[in-house]
């Protein structure tokens, strides 16, 4: 079996209050294995035997959406891969260990079209920096997040693609826990 993490947009977000236990109970009786949820902000650890990923997302936001009455845009990658996006160096050591900096992560489906890129990058100023890898946004912030002055939907809006963010503290404990 493979294990997998989904990365949730909008659980306890927005009105969107979800209780951990409860999402971890509808992923299994989706069928998933060894379900595990981190921090209440929409992180569910899972193994399946299916390899298709495109197959287990329409799966989850098709019973989340049912069950929770709204959509849930799911962001997976392989455990394996997360550890990937967490040793990827898309800024200097110096910011990355700077206090004052925050870096953030964001979960796409695919690679933005270079024009979405730009159009993202435009955005930057001095406390905001963002870099592309694959399907992954790296955004350094330099001041508070809710001060950035960015907001999701302007991010979604610019990459012409959802988007869920986290922190990369975050990322960092998921893979001190599940890559093993």
């Amino acid at each position: 079996m493979t294990k997998y993490i989904s990365f949730l947009k909008a659980i306890n977000v927005g009105g969107h209050t979800v209780k951990m236990d409860y999402l971890k109970k509808l992923f299994e009786k989706m069928g998933f294995e060894n379900v595990e949820t981190f921090i209440a902000s929409g992180n569910v650890i899972f193994e399946t035997k299916s390899k298709t990923v495109d197959a287990i997302k329409k799966k989850i936001e098709t019973e989340l959406e049912k069950t929770l009455g709204y959509k849930v845009r799911t962001f997976i990658r392989k455990i394996d891969e997360l550890n990937a996006v967490l040793e990827y160096k898309a800024f200097k050591d110096s910011d990355l260990n700077n206090e004052n900096n925050t870096l953030y992560i964001g979960f796409l489906d695919s690679t933005p079209s270079k024009e979405n890129q730009n159009k993202a990058k435009a955005m930057q100023d001095f406390a905001n920096e963002f870099h592309f890898n694959k399907s992954e946004l790296y955004w350094l912030c330099r001041k508070n997040f809710s001060d950035s002055g960015i907001t999701g939907k302007s991010l979604e809006k610019a990459l012409g693609m959802e988007v869920t963010v986290r922190n990369s503290t975050t990322i960092r404990k998921i893979t001190a826990k599940y890559c093993n």
